[in-house]
């Protein structure tokens, strides 16, 4: 058997891919894996011109996004995939989060695919779409005629978006009525300075509420990501943003820990003051029990492991989910049909998982999650 590795763990880390692989594609395979599909057959994959090196398939540049395949979705027919349609429009990121991977990956420059081409997938897809897009409406211009001509597709949609341009109403109500029922948004936290010191100065925390009431005003509901363990959270930081969740009544929200990803201006940061705890964290048998790897610069690492645990049972004590029920959001199948088994599950994975230290929690009650309704 011959095996191929892809994505952004062995384009930041080419060496640890090759020693697992017959070859790896380093950044995106397109334009790249035809070639690795003919050298595969004639028995040549992973050997350079000399046969004695492992091969990197690399391309100069990026990818066109222009004329992209359609893809097979025929062979993800099954309850054990969530009935999306899985859609990308665009790739790269311009924002400076030094915790980030995707510049990485996919480069600081936006690509888009074409209008058109977006539209002929989507009408192939089924009734409701998840947009893979690291950002639905960072680039303005694009995402208006994209969303202009998703109105008459009669699409339900998720996806993800940074707060940039979410502070405009005509934005909101865009893509409201293309279809949008929910949006992921990296709020990361509460503060200012911590937002800033980060590299995420779009993010204004003093403009979170408004923004959140004005999509839930449009019938979207919000899945918030926050991270802990910036250079600037202190102990009150997790009760803050806690209190903010409930307050603003987000239908979800994620805690992360603060974690440095080879190939991001953060972990190299982290070298560079010898604050890493582990070098090659990525290698541990337990990633889970071993967190943070690193030692943060106003609490000791059990302070923020601890109050990063304390956060997620808070969020989801049932208090705190029937405080956050919006009856706001009386137009999303989301909120009305799945806000409250989702989040007893997610409190299911607060205690048992989070605080209770069981590993084997995802696989035996992901499944269990109503995204077929």
């Amino acid at each position: 058997m011959q095996v191929v590795l892809g994505g952004i763990h062995v384009t930041a880390l080419p060496e640890e891919g090759l020693a697992h692989a017959d070859a790896i594609v380093s950044g995106e395979a397109e334009g790249l894996w035809t070639q690795v599909l003919e050298d595969a057959e004639k028995g040549r994959l992973g050997r350079t011109r000399s046969l004695t090196q492992r091969r990197v398939y690399k391309q100069e540049g990026w990818p066109d996004l222009v004329g992209l395949p359609m893809p097979r979705r025929d062979l993800t027919q099954s309850l054990r995939y969530v009935p999306f349609g899985v859609v990308q429009t665009t790739r790269g990121c311009p924002f400076p989060c030094e915790f980030c991977s995707v510049s990485t990956y996919n480069g600081t420059t936006f690509r888009f695919r074409p209008v058109p081409d977006v539209i002929r997938e989507l009408e192939q897809c089924a009734p409701r779409v998840l947009f893979g897009d690291d950002n639905v409406m960072v680039h303005v211009k694009y995402s208006r005629e994209l969303f202009e001509a998703m109105v008459p597709l009669r699409k339900h949609w998720v996806g993800q978006a940074s707060l940039a341009a979410l502070h405009k109403v005509e934005n909101v109500a865009l893509m409201a009525r293309a279809g949008c029922k929910a949006l992921f948004i990296g709020f990361e936290s509460v503060d200012d300075v911590a937002v800033t010191g980060a590299g995420k100065r779009q993010n204004k925390p003093r403009k979170y509420h408004d923004i959140v009431r004005m999509l839930a005003d449009h019938g979207i509901a919000v899945w918030g990501s926050f991270i802990f363990g910036l250079d600037d959270d202190r102990g009150d930081s997790f009760r803050r943003t806690v209190e903010f969740c409930v307050e603003s009544k987000l239908t979800m929200a994620l805690f992360a820990l603060l974690t440095p990803y080879p190939g991001t201006r953060l972990y190299q940061r982290l070298v560079e003051e010898q604050r890493l705890t582990k070098d090659r964290w990525w290698l541990s048998t337990d990633h889970d029990t071993d967190a943070p790897f690193f030692t943060p610069k106003h609490l000791t690492r059990d302070e923020l492991r601890a109050g990063w645990v304390r956060a997620w049972r808070e969020m989801y004590a049932y208090p705190a989910i029937a405080k956050r029920y919006d009856f706001g959001l009386e137009h999303s199948w989301i909120q009305n049909v799945a806000f409250w088994p989702i989040n007893l599950l997610m409190h299911e994975l607060a205690e048992r998982k989070i605080a209770g230290g069981q590993r084997d929690f995802r696989k035996h009650r992901l499944l269990d999650v109503p995204f077929g309704l």
